[in-house]
């Protein structure tokens, strides 16, 4: 009799392990984002260029998402190629002023908006931030990100 259960249970656990996947690892492109930008417009998936893309999830006030943009912005000319895009899920008045601390608008290759429909977190499974996530220039998953604040 114990040995009927091991194939039912095989499968069970193959379809628990399956369930457990992160969408990021099934669906190795940029995700359907639909950012609200400072302007109120909204910014897509379909918008972006095509080409690298490097997507941050951020909190405005995070000490370490502050740090990595002004890293990323030291550098920006080794960025010329890429679109920077910038979610965060805070209110929207801190984005907006973290748009603004950053001179944010200069920059044409960087988006930043506001994940209103919390679709990244869940995506990419976020637990601390900053999040970054590459994608080379066929728009698919290259390398994951690495987060640093808690």
């Amino acid at each position: 009799m114990p040995f009927t259960l091991l194939p039912v249970l095989m499968v069970l656990l193959t379809v628990a392990q399956s369930d457990t996947t992160y969408p990021y690892k099934r669906f190795p492109t940029v995700p359907p984002i639909s950012l609200l930008q400072a302007d109120s417009s909204l910014l897509t998936k379909a918008q972006l260029k095509k080409g690298p893309v490097l997507l941050m999830f951020f909190s405005p006030s995070c000490d370490h998402c502050q740090h990595q943009v002004a890293d990323m912005l030291k550098r920006i000319a080794d960025f010329k190629n890429t679109q920077l895009v910038l979610a965060t899920y805070q209110p929207f008045e801190e984005m907006v002023e973290f748009i603004s601390t950053y001179e944010l608008t200069k920059y044409p290759n960087i988006k930043v908006g506001r994940d209103q429909k919390f679709v990244l977190p869940p995506f990419y499974h976020i637990q601390s931030l900053p999040y970054l996530a590459a994608y080379n220039k066929k728009a698919t998953w290259s390398i994951p990100g690495r987060a640093m604040c808690p």
